[in-house]
C-alpha cells in the first residue's frame, strides 16, 4: 500500500467522522423541538379541562351624578333648634337613584347646620362627584383623608358609624343649602353624611 492511500483512506476516515459528528450535533439540536411537537401532539389528544365556574357579575355601583339642588327661591327661615335625640340624629341619609333623590336633605334654617365662619379651612377643590370617587385610607368620623384633604364628619350625623374607615369609596358633593359643608357619599352603602373640610 502506498502512502498516498493511507494518507487517503486517514482522510477519508476523518471526514467520515466529522460527518458523522455533524449529523449527530444536529439531531441532537433538533430533540428539543421533536419533543415539544410530542407534547403538543399529546395535549391535543387530551380532553381539554373543566371550565371554571363563572363568578357572580360584581354589582353595579350607584354613584349620584350631581348633588341635591338647592331649593329655588331660597328661604331665608331662622334657624331652629333641633330637640331630638339631644341634637343628634342616628338615621343615615339616603340618596334615591330614581330621580337621583337625596332624601332627607331637607333641613334648612336647621340650627346644627349653622357656622359663624363657613370654610375655616379654605374650599376643597379635590374633584366632585362621581367623576372622582376615592378610597378611605383610614381615620375615623372626627378626620379622615378623602382625595387630597381631610374632612370631619358632622357630629350630629352619626349615620356613618357603619362606614369601612379604611376600605369605602366616597364621592364629595357641595352642599348647596348649607354653607361650608360638604356630602360625603358612601358608594357601598348608597348613604350620605355631612362633612366639613378641615384642610390638605
Amino acid at each position: 500500500m502506498s502512502v498516498r492511500s493511507i494518507h487517503r483512506s486517514r482522510l477519508e476516515t476523518l471526514l467520515l467522522r466529522a460527518a458523522l459528528c455533524a449529523v449527530a450535533s444536529l439531531a441532537l439540536a433538533a430533540l428539543p423541538s421533536l419533543a415539544q411537537e410530542h407534547d403538543q401532539e399529546h395535549e391535543r389528544q387530551q380532553p381539554p379541562p373543566p371550565a371554571a365556574p363563572l363568578r357572580a357579575a360584581a354589582p353595579q355601583r350607584y354613584v349620584p351624578p350631581h348633588g341635591p339642588v338647592a331649593e329655588s327661591p331660597r328661604r331665608e327661615a331662622a334657624p331652629q333648634a333641633h330637640e331630638e335625640h339631644g341634637g343628634t340624629e342616628s338615621h343615615s341619609h339616603r340618596v334615591n337613584p330614581d330621580g337621583d333623590r337625596w332624601e332627607g336633605h331637607e333641613a334648612q334654617g336647621d340650627a346644627r347646620f349653622h357656622l359663624d365662619h363657613p370654610w375655616p379651612h379654605g374650599r376643597y377643590e379635590g374633584g366632585f362627584g362621581p367623576n372622582h370617587v376615592f378610597r378611605l385610607r383610614g381615620g375615623g368620623p372626627g378626620r379622615f383623608w378623602v382625595g387630597s384633604g381631610y374632612f370631619a364628619l358632622a357630629p350630629f350625623d352619626t349615620g356613618c358609624g357603619d362606614w369601612l374607615w379604611d376600605s369605602d369609596e366616597v364621592a364629595i358633593y357641595d352642599d348647596p343649602e348649607h354653607p361650608g359643608w360638604y356630602l360625603a357619599y358612601n358608594v357601598r352603602l348608597g348613604t350620605y353624611c355631612h362633612v366639613t373640610y378641615l384642610g390638605p
